[in-house]
């Protein structure tokens, strides 16, 4: 029979005091088949005594929302941990598309050594499936050693198959070690370290792209502005850069999910040319990091002002007058052409180590997207909407397309 966990959480050091079992805080929110897993070992690796045990028992559960603020206590102490592991990031697609959390916590010796978020998506044609993180980039498993990401994700696909899901979705950063996962090297990433100078970011493009620089600067006199004001303003220029691409958008209750949860760990900027809006742009900040993660920008602006470029320069200038090291310009599909846009600003790529566990004989590694010829047709239709339309549909799938 299980116990209710009755520990408490001190305030420093992520530690879980007076632990009588390896419950969840809140076994209500714990899926069919989630019983708390444990894995005692004593030192060397062999099974310890009773008091050791006690002393380095790893458990794997659910928390409670109630202890969000240690988890991402232990979130931010990792050098290799993203925005997209906090908290506040499922509680905001929770809040957005109705994905519930199933996330799950790692802790040895009373202390957080490791975390898994886990957000349970809704198909098109019914059922669920999990995703860490999902309308994000990053995500898998987090925590101190290799061994405790592999039982963190052993526990998850012993849940997952329990409530009948068929495919878990981890899209690491970092190769994972997991090898009986299925591996996707669909998508790259982008990212370079930034000078100590604001003076020296230009220098890090290529020479085209400087002179491209020069002329927005001097002959257009683009300009930068900043706030969380010209979030609308990035609202509608976003919907139509998606439609231009062919994609979906992000309806309003995201964007004010996002602004409610995680609303202090971003930066909005605009470029103009005189009181003419031509992009904005979106960029996260956790640890040391600033990610330019969403953009928006009005038709001809790139094409007569290069205005994305002049943007993600003065992006990177303001992240280094604030103290950050590393930009990083997000993910691209291998091959597309964002991926060479990415490219000719000076970053190179970076694999993204995907990982799907499929526990159902239907289940796949997702094939709708845009480097599916079969999505063709569906896309070119879709960029001949009316904005008005694209908006209103974008609200309905959006929730399908984390």
């Amino acid at each position: 029979m299980n116990k209710r966990l009755d520990s408490e959480i001190s305030s420093s050091g992520g530690k879980l005091e007076d632990r009588q079992c390896a419950d969840s805080a809140v076994e209500s929110n714990r899926p069919p088949g989630g019983e708390p897993a444990r894995a005692g070992l004593g030192s060397g690796g062999e099974r310890g005594t009773s008091s050791d045990l006690r002393a380095s028992e790893l458990i794997i559960d659910s928390l409670g929302a109630e202890y969000d603020g240690l988890r991402d206590d232990y979130v931010r102490s990792r050098s290799s941990s993203t925005l997209f592991h906090l908290t506040g990031w499922s509680r905001a697609v929770e809040r957005a598309f109705g994905a519930g959390r199933r996330d799950l916590v790692a802790t040895e010796g009373g202390r957080i050594v490791g975390v898994l978020p886990l957000s349970s998506c809704r198909r098109a044609l019914g059922g669920h499936y999990w995703i860490s993180a999902p309308w994000g980039v990053y995500g898998g498993p987090l925590a101190d050693r290799p061994d405790i990401s592999a039982q963190l994700v052993a526990v998850a696909r012993e849940r997952a198959e329990a409530a009948g899901v068929g495919r878990i979705e981890l899209r690491c950063r970092e190769d994972p070690g997991l090898g009986e996962l299925v591996a996707s090297d669909l998508y790259c990433t982008f990212r370079k370290p930034l000078p100590e100078r604001e003076e020296d970011v230009r220098r890090t493009f290529p020479r085209t792209e400087r002179k491209a620089l020069r002329h927005a600067a001097e002959r257009d006199d683009l300009w930068v502005e900043e706030g969380h004001h010209l979030r609308p303003d990035l609202e509608r220029l976003f919907l139509s850069s998606k439609r231009g691409l062919g994609s979906p958008g992000l309806p309003e209750r995201w964007w004010d999910a996002l602004e409610a949860e995680l609303g202090e760990q971003y930066v909005l900027h605009a470029a103009r040319r005189g009181g003419e809006l031509l992009a904005v742009s979106l960029t996260f900040l956790h640890g040391g990091e600033a990610a330019m993660y969403y953009i928006g920008t009005a038709p001809e602006a790139n094409r007569r002002y290069r205005a994305t470029t002049f943007l993600i320069a003065s992006c990177m200038e303001w992240s280094v007058r604030h103290g950050y090291r590393l930009f990083d310009l997000g993910r691209s599909r291998r091959d597309s052409g964002a991926c060479t846009f990415k490219v000719n600003q000076g970053f190179e790529p970076e694999p993204l180590h995907y990982r799907f566990a499929l526990s159902s004989a239907g289940a796949g590694v997702p094939s709708f997207h845009p480097s599916n010829p079969r999505t063709a047709l569906l896309r070119r239709t879709w960029s001949r909407l009316p904005l008005w339309a694209c908006g209103a549909l974008s609200g309905r799938l959006a929730t399908f397309l984390p």
